[in-house]
């Protein structure tokens, strides 16, 4: 089929784009231009090419996002958005141009050797996009704690009394005094950021919280919330940033999505597996492998997982009941062969990755207004 349309290789930048087109039949561009990143441009382009026939364009996704590929799905012509961590790079290949880039897109959708992503809808990139801003706001927060106790450090104030993050530690914090003008206006500063980013937070979680409870999202984060682990904002996060767990067939293939499966170097029947690949989605990961040191502790049936799973499906219970206990006695034969925790809760975080997939099936198809 790719044979017998002409094929329009994109190179997609904030400021342009450069275009390699492909006739049927044809080993090597006919075409290959550049003109500015604007709708005006794109359609002109798109139309002219398009008279020539039957075309299909593709662009690795990027920073630029799925805009370009919803204007050229929106004139009715076919565009691809390609994994960029998926695509095949030449070792000798030291020369890199735009053009170039273009014209190897061309090229290597033409022979069926790119992996088309799937783009979301307007609504699920809305919905991801206000969890990674409070994951962004998590972040800020804790930068400024921080840099915070990194200056009463430089002043040798150092709290001993208790553990970190605790309302004791807090109160001592804000109780500190100076008598130099100039380092109590930079411990004002630190604290204020501190605060603000707190307050900043705050709000989000409560509107990803009402995010979850909406009608898209309800039921499958009640079903993920039975796993042990993971709560409200960290269900929505896999389900915003999966969207679909029925795309992947098996629960191997969302494990290699999370980019937590080791690298291979096998010749000569000897196999050799290396570090993770991380050739995935780096916020599954991090929910992940959060989730997954919960499972050093022992398996005990408390009140909070109980009223989690009160309403849920049986079998949606059974999976859950079994994840607890497998990967308890996962973690902890692991530990007892000497390998790192660190490398142990990824190898438990990739198989949690499995039970999700599993209990998400069990989520029934939404279906749309």
């Amino acid at each position: 089929m790719q044979n017998s349309i002409t094929i329009a290789g994109l190179d997609v930048s904030k400021e342009w784009v450069a275009a390699a087109t492909l006739p049927p039949g044809s080993d090597r561009p006919t075409e290959t231009v550049k003109f500015t990143n604007d709708a005006v441009n794109v359609s002109r382009f798109v139309r002219r090419v398009a008279q020539k026939g039957p075309v299909a364009f593709v662009y690795e996704a990027g920073p630029c996002g799925y805009e370009l590929h919803r204007q050229i799905t929106a004139m009715g012509y076919p565009c691809a958005v390609i994994a960029p961590a998926l695509t095949p790079i030449r070792p000798g290949d030291r020369i890199k141009t735009d053009r170039r880039d273009a014209e190897k897109l061309a090229h290597l959708y033409r022979s069926g050797e790119l992996t088309e992503i799937r783009v979301p809808t307007c609504e699920e990139e809305a919905a991801r996009d206000l969890v990674r801003a409070r994951e962004s706001a998590l972040e800020d927060r804790l930068s400024h704690y921080h840099r915070l106790l990194k200056f009463l450090l430089r002043q040798g104030r150092v709290y001993r009394d208790g553990k970190s993050g605790s309302k004791a530690q807090r109160a001592w914090l804000r109780s500190q005094r100076f008598d130099h003008t100039s380092s109590r206006l930079t411990y004002e500063a630190y604290v204020r950021a501190w605060d603000e980013a707190e307050a900043r937070l705050e709000v989000l979680n409560q509107q990803v919280t009402d995010l979850a409870a909406g009608r898209r999202f309800a039921t499958g984060v009640s079903y993920l919330r039975c796993l042990k682990g993971l709560d409200t904002l960290s269900a929505v996060t896999l389900l915003t940033e999966v969207v679909d767990f029925r795309r992947f067939q098996k629960a191997r293939a969302v494990m290699g999505y999370t980019g937590m499966v080791p690298s291979e170097y096998t010749t000569n029947f000897d196999p050799r597996r290396g570090r993770i690949t991380k050739t995935g989605n780096a916020h599954l990961r991090r929910i992940l492998v959060e989730a997954a040191w919960t499972y050093r502790r022992k398996s005990v049936l408390s009140k909070k997982i109980t009223d989690r799973r009160k309403d849920c499906p049986p079998e949606v219970v059974r999976i859950a009941k079994k994840a607890e206990d497998r990967l308890h006695r996962k973690f902890w034969r692991l530990l007892q062969k000497g390998l790192p925790q660190n490398k142990i809760a990824v190898a438990v975080a990739r198989e949690l990755a499995g039970f999700a997939w599993a209990i998400a099936q069990h989520v029934p198809v939404p279906v749309e207004a």
